[in-house]
């Protein structure tokens, strides 16, 4: 079926941003809810893409919402809450969302969900994450479900805050040192996703036909937790000695960054969902099965960390060691 409109929650955000820009090869229009219309001035200004103000929890206003799409992307995820908070956004949207496109005869939906989500993860974000999916896979929906590692890219808050962090402080205490991720690339994550809107998958992954269809998108490197804080320290021309805590140690600092005004850097239940390797199970289908081919980390890290070194040139020679 031809595309004509698709809604995409969660557009203002990370992956949203560059979903949105890559939505023009569909040649359809794009409608981005967010609670303030300045939270989306990154995408404002794609002719393609219709902003409004609306509050997607609302029953009603998703209703409306839904209603005239052809398709409905969901990407809205927290990372840091309790058990009502990680409900709220991963469990109870995910059920109004599926109710809303049943009501308006809109089938087609892909969802955002989380590497390592499982009903017995260690972690209450991987458990409401696994939560949701089961949502969708009891609904009468066409759904597809990417499950990322943790996704990098200009102006993550992931090697940015590392790079920032090293800037600031003369060593780097780190829990969870020797956690593993297989980190993806922004971009590809966006690709995936409106290859799978496109029906650019292909046919033997769409057969036998379910309703649900996982997918993991994962980069081709795994990393552990300290090499990615060694790399961003390298990259921005401020490394540091990064010190493995124990993990009593490491907890009572998650505990500390809870209880510190602002943003939080990281949990206890981030801990906890690293005590499990965020990396590829080799048993669903990846990337590549979405006409996706993964770009490595190293190559495209040092275009935003080091923006000098995006020269195709000295790219080059990074990686094959002469710089």
């Amino acid at each position: 079926m031809k595309l004509k409109r698709i809604l995409v929650l969660g557009g203002s955000g990370f992956i949203g941003r560059h979903l949105c820009e890559k939505a023009a090869s569909l040649n359809c229009r794009v409608t981005v809810p967010t609670r303030r219309v300045e939270n989306a001035k990154a995408v404002q200004p794609l002719p393609w893409v219709d902003v409004l103000q609306a509050d997607v929890h609302d029953d009603a206003s998703l209703m409306r919402l839904v209603a005239g799409h052809d398709a409905v992307v969901n990407l809205i995820a927290i990372l840091h809450g309790d058990v009502a908070s990680f409900d709220h956004a991963h469990v109870a949207l995910v059920q109004k969302l599926a109710r809303a496109c049943q009501a308006n005869g809109v089938s087609r939906l892909v969802h955002v969900s989380a590497l390592g989500a499982a009903p017995d993860a260690p972690s209450l974000y991987q458990r409401s994450k696994a939560q949701g999916e089961a949502v969708l896979a009891a609904s009468s929906l066409d759904t597809t479900v990417l499950r990322p590692s943790v996704v990098f890219g200009a102006q993550d808050r992931f090697l940015n805050l590392f790079a920032k962090l090293q800037s600031v402080f003369p060593v780097m205490p780190l829990a969870g040192a020797n956690a593993r991720f297989q980190p993806v690339w922004v971009q590809d994550v966006a690709q995936a996703i409106t290859n799978a809107l496109a029906n650019r998958t292909p046919s033997h992954v769409l057969e036998p036909r379910v309703q649900a269809r996982l997918f993991e998108a994962c980069g081709p490197d795994v990393f552990t937790l300290r090499e990615l804080v060694q790399l961003a320290g390298r990259l921005s021309g401020h490394p540091r000695p990064v010190v493995g805590l124990a993990p009593w140690l490491g907890r009572l600092q998650a505990r500390l960054m809870e209880l510190a005004p602002g943003e939080t850097l990281m949990s206890r239940d981030n801990l906890d969902s690293m005590s499990v390797d965020n990396v590829a199970s080799g048993v669903l289908p990846g990337l590549a099965e979405l006409g996706v081919a993964a770009s490595a980390l190293e190559a495209i890290a040092p275009t935003y960390l080091r923006p000098g070194l995006s020269d195709p040139l000295l790219m080059r020679r990074r990686l094959s060691g002469r710089l």
